[in-house]
């Protein structure tokens, strides 16, 4: 339970004003149509997190031991410097691209899995896999806090990234990401 709810908690906070989060609203805006949008979301998640938490546990079983422990750990220190860096509001091409031959539903999965990858959320899944080493909670988890983040962005579009603070959202983020490396750290260290 600890791996599902530590990879809820992060996801959720750390996708608040990330680029897939921007993707949802712009797509609500765009098609007013939010089951579609939710359910691509969903299916996309599902489907890039799984595969993510699958390369952690891999990664994680490879390479054992306590030098594996602290590389982990420092991925989340690292994710907690990349927290604090904003996204890139350049996915509004992308959707376009992808939504003018695609139903809503479609346009999103594809739009989501591709913007997904190599994001910080995808990252943290690998790293959370690789520490918790629960394939299965680490990726419901992480969908999860994908869905708490995104379902409300959906219906409140644009309102809610002009209400919400995205410097505090990030820094709180990136404190959530940076006490896990140092948990991490100080629990590989103790195996040294």
């Amino acid at each position: 339970m600890e791996a599902f709810f530590t990879s809820t908690l992060l996801v959720a906070v750390a996708e608040i004003g990330d680029k897939t989060q921007l993707l949802a609203i712009l797509l609500a805006a765009r098609f007013k149509r939010p089951w579609p949008i939710l359910a691509g979301i969903l299916v996309a998640t599902l489907a890039n997190h799984a595969l993510a938490a699958l390369a952690g546990y891999w990664i994680a079983g490879l390479v054992e031991g306590a030098w594996f422990r602290i590389a982990v750990a420092l991925a989340f220190i690292a994710m907690a410097i990349w927290a604090l860096i904003p996204d890139k509001h350049d996915d509004d091409k992308a959707a376009k691209a992808v939504t003018s031959a695609w139903g809503v539903f479609v346009a999103t999965t594809i739009a989501f899995f591709l913007v997904e990858i190599g994001d910080k959320t995808q990252v943290a899944t690998i790293a959370l896999a690789a520490r918790f080493e629960a394939v299965a909670s680490v990726a419901a988890g992480t969908t999860l806090g994908m869905m708490i983040a995104n379902a409300p962005a959906i219906w409140l579009g644009e309102r809610a990234a002009r209400v919400l603070p995205m410097s505090a959202v990030r820094i709180v983020a990136a404190l959530i990401f940076l006490a896990l490396g140092i948990w991490a750290l100080l629990d590989a260290l103790r195996i040294i």
